[in-house]
């Protein structure tokens, strides 16, 4: 009988197999001494007890109650690959960043792509946002470009993103994920209609990494070498065309292959059928933003591409699977915060936010030093020169250099060439809250130009199936928002809630079976 033909994936341990040729290595403790003995611990007589001596056995149990580091509260689970950005249009008039100085030039990359809501066990098939964050080892130090595959978000202002990933999470108190809790906040928050129609509409479960695009989604700043500067938004489209899974297909993949998202980026790359997406910005000047008719830094709506055409940048290709997962994936560390002169923030609430989040979150979650893990560490630069120290995990502890500044001792100095140009802000300060903004203007685009026929019963059917599992009160406001979208979508939400036998009052009327 003939074996049956593994892919990729399951074949790693014989991959790895063949590459020693049988020249097993020789076991050894942490410390790097020879064992002698593996399979039996030491102990008094074949019966016991063991010897606290027996270093074997305390070498490998200290190690492995301490194997696991935290969780990542948000995209815990995800896959990644390493590649690189090939500059294939010039847009130097825009940015002086060197990783798009030249036509031809490429800058080595890594991606994690992630889900975002569910648990490192959770299956890759759910419907969710995709987290898309790519690090780019440039020579002026890392860029990390943190964003999703929707152009949008849920919220506006980061002080709601805490309780908004709580409702994504689970219940305290049931341990359960909870329609209540999702529906509840989303209802009370209208700005979050727009994404939320992306997320139950046909992209809310791409049918693996490589057919979705990716996002900047914050609006950024580019500054040029004459320290002109537009506002920018990033795009990465895929080159493999988008496909999404149907909800029921995507149902059977949780329970089948809950990992098959991670399992098809490996196996494309291990088979050279690397994926790639075409990289562009679009650009805003300061004075169209000045004028522009909504908040040009809002992140629940997009700038329309006929007004402001996506400009082409560069080739993003995937060539390379990690050679641990532990170590390329899951102590990757990206942050907001990580920019190269000429790539600067902007006024976007969501975005200042995450400058100090992220890297809040790194040190808890890695460490101090985790900036000096190979896949974090800003290798295409001298090694980093600072007056940081010490603390855990300190692998360079940069040698007799002065660990303070000012001084005399050829500690590394300032670099004038790279400052940014300075800018004007004015205002009171206060706590501002979100006044006359459109909500649901870009919510009503999208339904009524973007969707097709097909698409929009597909939308509402996924709303359906998931809002009926919330109390009647928030329901009927949930469906007073999706009214405000389009008083058809209200309908058909209304017309299907009653098919499934729910009963509410919207406008006054009751609905029901």
């Amino acid at each position: 009988m003939c074996a049956m033909r593994r892919d990729p994936a399951a074949e790693q341990l014989n991959e790895h197999k063949r590459s020693l040729k049988g020249d097993c290595p020789v076991l050894l403790t942490g410390n790097g001494t020879p064992i002698a003995e593996k399979k039996a611990s030491l102990t008094v007589g074949p019966r016991g007890p063991m010897l606290i001596q027996d270093f074997v056995y305390l070498d490998e149990m200290s190690h492995f109650t301490r194997e696991r580091i935290p969780e990542r509260v948000v995209h815990a689970k995800g896959a990644g690959a390493f590649g690189y950005f090939e500059v294939t249009n010039d847009i130097t008039q825009y940015c002086k960043a060197k990783v798009f100085s030249k036509i031809g030039k490429r800058t080595p990359v890594a991606v994690r792509f992630s889900t975002v809501g569910g648990e490192m066990g959770s299956a890759d098939t759910v419907r969710d946002p995709r987290g898309f964050a790519v690090k780019f080892y440039t020579e002026e130090g890392i860029w990390d470009l943190v964003g999703n595959n929707t152009p949008i978000f849920f919220i506006k202002d980061p002080l709601f993103f805490p309780s908004f990933i709580h409702t994504q999470k689970r219940n305290p108190v049931t341990h359960l994920k909870d329609a209540d809790m999702f529906w509840d906040f989303i209802s009370l928050r209208p700005e979050s209609t727009h994404q939320v129609m992306f997320l139950f509409g046909d992209r809310g479960i791409p049918d693996g990494y490589r057919h979705m695009n990716g996002y900047g989604s914050h609006t950024f700043k580019l500054v040029n070498d004459r320290d002109e500067m537009v506002w920018c938004k990033f795009h990465y489209k895929t080159d493999q065309g988008i496909k999404n899974l149907p909800a029921e297909q995507a149902t059977e993949l949780s329970a089948s292959d809950p990992d098959y998202s991670i399992r098809d980026l490996y196996n494309a790359i291990a088979t050279h059928r690397y994926p790639t997406w075409s990289f562009s910005i679009q650009v805003m000047t300061q004075s169209q933003a000045k004028t522009f008719r909504w908040n040009p830094f809002d992140l629940t709506k997009v700038w329309p591409h006929d007004e402001f055409p996506l400009i082409p940048v560069g080739k993003l290709v995937l060539d390379r699977n990690p050679e641990n997962y532990f170590a390329d994936v899951e102590q990757i560390a990206f942050d907001p915060a990580h920019m190269v002169p000429g790539i600067e923030p902007s006024p976007d609430k969501m975005l200042q936010g995450r400058l100090f989040a992220y890297g809040d979150t790194h040190r808890h979650r890695l460490g101090p030093n985790h900036l000096q893990l190979p896949v974090n560490c800003p290798y295409k630069t001298i090694s980093a020169m600072n007056y940081q120290r010490d603390g855990l995990m300190q692998l360079y502890n940069q040698d007799g250099a002065p660990n303070y500044f000012p001084n005399s001792f050829c500690g590394p100095k300032e670099c004038p060439a790279v400052r940014s140009p300075s800018f004007h802000v004015s205002g009171d300060v206060d706590r501002y809250e979100p006044e006359n903004e459109d909500d649901f203007g870009q919510a009503t685009i999208f339904w009524r130009k973007v969707l097709d026929a097909n698409a929009k019963s597909r939308l509402v059917d996924n709303i359906v199936n998931h809002l009926r599992n919330a109390s009647n009160f928030i329901i009927e406001r949930a469906v007073k928002n999706f009214t405000e979208v389009d008083p058809e979508l209200g309908k058909r939400l209304t017309d299907g809630l009653c098919k499934s036998g729910i009963k509410i009052n919207v406008f006054g009327k009751t609905a029901s079976l």
